[in-house]
């Protein structure tokens, strides 16, 4: 399978380089970097401290799209728009890990998985997705008498709050108990709040350090509780999960897909 990686110079980029270069089944066929970019015209394999792969980067999308067979995307959302576009006129697989998206930006994704076989997933680790079932269980379980909170930690340099994991797993809970997220959602709290009000789902964010990524939803009842946690400690893992997804697309039919389908859940 022919692989291009966007955002080639970023710090996940490379770490999507290197897992294609050591994966069976796949190899490098471009990468990609924004216009004006200092990485342009490099070796991609030296970029991501491999040997040299003959792949050199571009910021020509468009033709490396219609040469591959597939796109590695953890770049940023109106990046991973335009990506979708190109991934759905090329008719190839676009595996998505960018966080931050807004709605309009999923109804586009979902528009371009018409003529692309999309795989967008806030998490793409095997364990968190893993996670986000057991959470959509215990809510179910559960029910509205223990009160669900989603602490998440991770690096100084992260943009986006809560983290697209920490919604993911808020998703899973609200599902579980068959409401809409939107409705019982609450990030912050400052001040006199009065009451926690019954049903909702909450956020809390930290930021510090070089964390890769820690998730914790804790079930908070009268006299007990219980958390679920997952810790990350290479960020590697995310662009093998993103190759892995990348495979099990390929064959599929146009569609937009998350993590849970690729491993079955």
């Amino acid at each position: 399978m022919r692989l291009v990686v966007v955002g080639a110079d970023g710090r996940m980029g490379r770490m999507l380089i290197r897992a294609v270069a050591q994966s069976e089944g796949c190899t490098l066929s471009a990468a990609i970097e924004r216009e004006g970019s200092p990485a342009l015209g490099q070796d991609a394999g030296l970029l991501a401290g491999l040997q040299p792969l003959d792949v050199p980067v571009t910021d020509d999308a468009l033709a490396a799209f219609a040469a591959a067979d597939g796109v590695l995307d953890f770049t940023a959302p109106a990046a991973t728009v335009a990506f979708a576009e190109l991934a759905a006129q090329a008719r190839i697989v676009h595996v998505v890990g960018t966080t931050g998206l807004s709605e309009d930006d999923f109804a586009k994704l979902k528009a371009a998985s018409y003529h692309a076989r999309i795989v967008q997933s806030g998490n793409m680790s095997l364990g968190i997705n893993l996670m986000a079932e057991l959470v959509r269980r215990v809510a179910k379980a559960l029910g509205d008498e223990f009160d669900i909170e989603i602490a998440e930690m991770h690096h100084r340099m992260k943009v986006d709050a809560p983290s697209g994991t920490a919604l993911m797993l808020g998703e899973a809970a609200a599902e579980g108990r068959g409401v809409d997220l939107k409705t019982v959602r609450v990030s912050t709290r400052d001040g006199h709040t009065g009451a926690r009000r019954p049903g909702d789902i909450g956020f809390a964010t930290l930021r510090g350090g070089s964390v890769v990524g820690d998730h914790s939803v804790i079930f908070a009842g009268t006299g007990e509780s219980l958390t679920i946690s997952h810790h990350a400690a290479d960020r590697g893992l995310f662009a093998t999960g993103a190759v892995k997804a990348a495979l099990w697309a390929h064959p599929k039919p146009p569609g937009l897909y998350t993590m849970a389908d690729v491993l079955g859940l």
